[in-house]
């Protein structure tokens, strides 16, 4: 489908809202004409004529709405030609050899994405300030030939109109999408007026020594669900018919990329992108984000820089999520298409002999650690920029490790605190287990019916695996209390925790991990010994006086 022909389906569905509106004012209007010319006199008449006066108001609101209200900008650094020259470079000769006009404004930004707008004129009819939307993490996973694939398709878009024509298509989504929020908004005033009354009445009653009422809201603002109901319904179907247009364009964008990029280029990054949302969202949980419970970040730089050592140690995991494309059905709803069907329909293309490279696109930047820092500065909140600062991830890991084990409970805690009515604590569980009393806390332990409804040995060997889990967190959370706990940090694996006594010669049989599963083993059997545990414990040092 040409541009033209996507500008008049635009305007056609843009116009079926304004259509559908003006019809339910006429209903509106009809209902009262009818009632005033039915005799309909009164205080009945002048209800009615306020009730449909307020229904009509969301709709001519939303009819009379002006301006498309702007998106808001992402957070991210601004760069110009004299900041990054390299990559103004690469993104004005893609734009030539496109056949379009390159972006006005560059923004580097911390999402794995990579997006254009263009800030058109009536209704886009008349082109306007373009921007390029940039990740950073995008480029710290790209290489070089594989960016290129990536902005000659966002390039296409361009080609097509397609920025231009987001404002048409937008409008209506906005429009639609007002008047059902205000009617939905009115239903809920209505419910809550409702819910008020009722339980005022309710409350009399019970004063009165009578018995209350069951609060009833269902018929409140059913009118305005009503209406909401109707736009909703037109919603969908604008959606349905925008967004099959909006992946129209993806695929049509998509060649357009392989034949600027290359075929092999375009396919890869198409590969790639999916794997590198995936590990980038992996790496702010598991390692950026690691120290904000006790208020640390990692060094200077590398809140995001850190995500290029996750990339090169996983490499493998990496090989996997390309070659693993997901191939769910899309929704009528999706803007995109599965990218395993782009990836198909782009590797069907002849080959073009143009091969990748293997520079990392985040080269192209002059100083990337110096671009990584500022887009901290530029995306984190005053508030997360306030906590203090690690020298190095290790110390980082360990900080946290050590808030985490402070504040950990099992359930073994809540049933040894209910059963006791003390604090759970190691030493209180250890004197539990000498007193013969294990298995009565562990009856106070979340059970299933089978488990609860067991006796005798056959319900110790059902809770037996529980308490094991959660006697050994104590213990670790007793060594952490007494520093005695030593975690390895890792970009390639998750983090591992060396005991006490461990060397680099222990092997498994052999080293503390060995020597505590088997004394957690004494302590949880038929007949417990709980001296090897305590022996793993070093003396608590007295208190001075």
């Amino acid at each position: 489908m040409g541009a033209t022909l996507r500008a008049l389906r635009a305007l056609f569905l843009l116009f079926g809202f304004y259509l559908l509106s003006l019809l339910l004012l006429a209903v509106l209007v009809g209902v009262d004409v009818a009632a005033f010319g039915g005799g309909l006199h009164g205080p009945a008449a002048i209800k009615l004529f306020i009730v449909t006066a307020v229904l009509a108001v969301p709709v001519v609101r939303g009819m009379f709405m002006l301006r498309t209200p702007r998106g808001e900008e992402p957070a991210g650094i601004p760069v110009t030609e004299a900041d990054e020259p390299r990559l103004w470079a690469l993104v004005r000769d893609l734009a030539a050899a496109t056949g379009t006009r390159a972006p006005d404004r560059i923004l580097l930004t911390a999402d794995v994405n990579a997006a254009v707008s263009e800030e058109s004129r009536l209704l886009g009819l008349l082109p306007g300030p373009r921007r390029l939307y940039l990740g950073v993490p995008l480029l710290t996973g790209l290489t070089e030939a594989q960016l290129r694939g990536v902005l000659a398709h966002e390039y296409g878009h361009f080609t097509s109109g397609d920025t231009r024509l987001s404002a048409l298509v937008v409008r209506g989504r906005v429009q639609i999408a007002r008047v059902i929020g205000q009617f939905h908004a009115k239903a809920d005033g209505k419910v809550a007026a409702e819910r008020a009354r009722q339980e005022q009445a309710s409350a009399k009653r019970v004063a009165k020594g009578k018995k209350a009422k069951q609060i009833d809201t269902a018929g409140a603002g059913a009118t305005y669900r009503t209406m909401a109901k109707i736009y909703t319904a037109y919603g969908k179907l604008y959606l349905r018919a925008s967004l099959s247009t909006a992946r129209a364009q993806e695929y049509a964008a998509d060649l357009a990329a392989a034949r600027i990029a290359g075929r092999d280029a375009t396919a890869s990054a198409l590969r790639e992108i999916p794997a590198l949302a995936a590990s980038h969202d992996f790496y702010l949980d598991s390692y950026a984000t690691l120290g904000l419970p006790v208020r640390l970040l990692p060094p200077h730089g590398e809140f995001f820089g850190g995500f290029g050592r996750l990339l090169t140690a996983r490499d493998q995991e990496l090989a996997e999520l390309r070659a693993d494309l997901p191939t769910e059905p899309a929704s009528p709803y999706d803007s995109h298409p599965p990218i395993a069907e782009r990836v198909r329909r782009i590797e069907a293309l002849p080959a073009d002999g143009r091969g990748e490279d293997e520079g990392t696109a985040l080269a192209l930047l002059t100083d990337p650690p110096r671009t990584l820092a500022a887009l901290e500065d530029a995306v984190l909140t005053d508030e997360v920029l306030a906590f203090g600062r690690t020298a190095r991830w290790q110390a980082l890991l360990e900080a946290s490790m050590a808030e985490g084990m402070s504040s950990v409970r099992t359930p073994l805690h809540g049933a040894l605190a209910d059963y006791t009515g003390r604090p759970a604590t190691l030493s209180a569980l250890l004197e539990v287990i000498d007193d013969g009393r294990l298995w009565r806390v562990a009856e106070r332990l979340p059970l299933s019916e089978e488990a609860s409804a067991a006796k005798g040995r056959a319900f110790r060997e059902f809770v037996r695996p529980r308490l094991r889990n959660s006697l050994r967190t104590m213990v670790l959370a007793e060594f952490s209390a007494r520093s005695l706990l030593h975690w390895e940090f890792s970009w390639s694996h998750a983090a591992t925790v060396r005991l006490p006594g461990w060397t680099s010669e222990n092997t498994p049989d052999d080293g503390p991990e060995a020597a505590l599963d088997a004394a957690v083993e004494a302590a949880l059997a038929d007949h417990p010994d709980t001296a090897p545990l305590r022996a793993l414990l070093p003396p608590v040092a007295p208190q001075p006086a």
